[in-house]
């Protein structure tokens, strides 16, 4: 039997708050406790099986596990095309960021192929290892089309969603669409009869047309002013009609590339904290390095850490990891750090209906969080009770 473990002397970010000297008790898997310092609990040793295993955070912060809706693959590996061999080692590589939670996101492709890619992702997703699949393309717009292969790109053909639907056997969480095309908003309808995120996104769409798909059920903005006509004083387009519409949650891609400071100002003062959920959007490069790779059918350079089309040079996802989101959005963006934990853990684990088992820490959910230091810097992760990054405090 694991040892109780107790955390001690931790800034903890709650739902009610940040709790300063705060403690965190881990029974199994799940968080049995948090809060603020009370009777140690009764169990033997420190460390002994079936004891107490305490450790004492000196201050560190602990947040929730970071949930990422929006991810390619990392370390090298393809969430969008790889084996399940690759599927796991990016998973590893992004959990070794604070990503305890993370959606696997395909890349546009032939159909047939996406559907058996879909059969073994959802085999994945059973087994635990990703909280399901986003489909992102090849229902998309060829005038918003980014890193998408253009002659694979095909209007949203509701019997096609549903056949991917179908493939990913109750694992399929969310699809991108650009929802004005020839079938758009029948396909919404369909996505949200069968429990499955509709995303706006790679659209061309007008503020009108947009205000159409969340009327169908579109609930994402798919990363939020990306891949979409810029906002307009007398065409106010998508971004206009995501952010003021509180049926939405947008996506922000929070790298320093994708996005100028004052676009998430802009987002995080209009959508609010409530309304905002942090993605990577990251390619195999996340966590890995500059070089050459593949995203789907298209070559990519990363030169700097940015990662671009070799043919065009369109930004082609990131090698962004969310505990530099988070870090950047305290340090560089200047938001507080609750709001933070609301972009995220708290808002895609509800967008995922997972929140009752992760994106806060509270008693009987599970035991993911990260812990950080002063500067924001992650020194520890924990995933359902077992750390991944074992904090090494002096």
């Amino acid at each position: 039997m694991a040892p109780t473990k107790v955390l001690t002397g931790a800034r903890l970010v709650l739902p009610t708050g940040t709790v300063d000297d705060g403690r965190v008790i881990v029974e199994g898997t799940r968080i049995a406790d948090g809060g603020p310092p009370g009777p140690e609990p009764v169990g033997g040793s420190a460390k002994a099986p079936g004891g107490t295993e305490t450790v004492d955070l000196g201050g560190h912060w602990v947040v929730p596990g970071f949930v990422d809706l929006h991810n390619h693959g990392g370390g090298g590996a393809s969430f969008a095309g790889g084996t399940a061999e690759d599927v796991l080692k990016g998973v590893h590589t992004h959990r070794l960021h604070g990503t305890t939670t993370v959606v696997a996101s395909a890349v546009t492709g032939d159909l047939d192929f996406l559907a058996r890619h879909a059969g073994m992702l959802a085999e994945l997703a059973q087994q635990g290892e990703i909280a399901g699949i986003h489909f992102e393309g090849p229902f998309i717009s060829p005038c918003r089309k980014g890193a998408h292969d253009e002659g694979l790109l095909r209007d949203p053909d509701p019997a096609e969603v549903r056949k991917l639907v179908d493939a990913a056997h109750g694992h399929a969480r969310m699809m991108t669409l650009a929802t004005e095309l020839p079938g758009g908003l029948d396909s919404v309808r369909l996505l949200a009869e069968h429990g499955v995120i509709a995303a706006v996104g790679h659209t061309d769409a007008t503020y009108e047309q947009t205000l159409q798909a969340v009327d169908a059920g579109a609930t994402v903005a798919t990363h939020l002013f990306n891949a979409m006509p810029p906002l307009g004083h007398r065409s106010p387009g998508p971004i206009t009609a995501l952010l003021e519409d509180e049926r939405v949650t947008v996506e922000l891609i929070n790298d320093g590339t994708h996005l100028h400071p004052a676009a998430l100002q802009l987002a995080f003062h209009h959508a609010g904290a409530g309304r905002v959920a942090f993605i990577t959007d990251a390619m195999d490069a996340a966590g890995f390095g500059d070089g050459r790779y593949m995203l789907g059918p298209l070559e990519v350079e990363v030169a700097d850490g940015v990662a671009r089309l070799v043919e065009g040079g369109s930004i082609a996802g990131s090698t962004l990891t969310l505990d530099r989101a988070f870090k950047r959005a305290v340090t560089v963006d200047g938001l507080p750090v609750e709001d933070v934990v609301r972009a995220i853990s708290v808002n895609p684990a509800r967008l995922l209906g997972l929140d009752d088992r992760i994106g806060s820490l509270e008693p009987g959910k599970d035991a993911d969080l990260v812990v950080l230091d002063a500067g924001f810097d992650l020194v520890g992760v924990m995933r359902r009770g077992e750390w991944v990054v074992r904090p090494q405090l002096g």
